[in-house]
């Protein structure tokens, strides 16, 4: 009886979004709050999240600086990718 595994069954509410089945995820995504305060929420512990993983370590570096910095370099790409593109097909001469 020890070796067996019993899986406790966890209310879809209280799972992970990498936990939840794809048949799960509309329920999982109708449960989300989305109104200001819960977005607040939302952003305030991804913050917090990023900062505790990666920039209030004991033995830091300048990793965590620099995944912001791309992503910074990659949003502002992409929201200057039309006026980038049209520049690029324009002919010098």
């Amino acid at each position: 009886m020890a070796s067996e595994t019993f899986q406790e069954i966890v209310p879809v509410k209280d799972k992970k979004l990498l936990e939840v089945k794809l048949g799960e995820l509309p329920s999982q995504i109708l449960m989300w709050d989305f109104s200001p305060s819960g977005l607040d929420g939302a952003f305030q512990r991804g913050y917090y999240w990023y900062y505790n993983k990666y920039i209030n370590v004991k033995k830091g570096s300048i990793s965590g600086f620099t995944m912001v910095l791309a992503g910074y370099m990659l949003f502002t790409y992409c929201l200057s990718y039309k006026e980038l593109k049209h520049e690029r097909l324009r002919k010098y001469h």
